[in-house]
């Protein structure tokens, strides 16, 4: 399942709604808005129909590569407070590594292949998040 909204979403559904699948393991990150330098909110943009169609390529090839037996993606846009949740990523599988490594390599892919755009909001300023060289670093050991 992958969903983009603006709605807040419930880690513990999402885990108990994986764990129904009958797997044997399920893995799962939920990222939140940190208060890093006086972040007071974020704002994630994004490209309706682009965003979802790269988030389906990144399940696609997630499912390719281990023996999923589900997964769920749930990315939030619109503007955050501190905090909030931003993302979740939940694995299921009958085996402990490949539920954890295809969270790993979502979460790690996410970063870079996922149209979306941040901006942070401090108490004098708003700024662009530019793109960091250890996200980069971390989807490309994937490929």
């Amino acid at each position: 399942m992958i969903r983009v909204q603006h709605e807040d979403f419930d880690p513990g559904a999402e885990l108990t709604a994986l764990e129904e699948t009958g797997a044997g393991a399920v893995a799962s990150f939920t990222g939140l808005v940190r208060p890093d330098d006086g972040v007071t909110a974020l704002t994630l943009d994004h490209y309706p129909g682009m965003t979802e169609r790269a988030l389906e390529v990144l399940a696609s090839e997630a499912q390719a590569r281990w023996p999923l037996s589900a997964l769920t993606l749930i990315h939030r846009v619109g503007r955050l407070e501190s905090g909030a949740r931003i993302v979740f990523v939940g694995t299921a599988s009958a085996h402990r590594a490949a539920a954890l490594e295809a969270c790993a390599f979502l979460i790690d892919r996410l970063k870079t292949d996922a149209p979306f755009w941040k901006r942070e909001h401090l108490p004098d300023e708003d700024r662009w998040v530019e793109a960091k060289g250890t996200d980069d670093a971390a989807a490309e050991k994937w490929r």
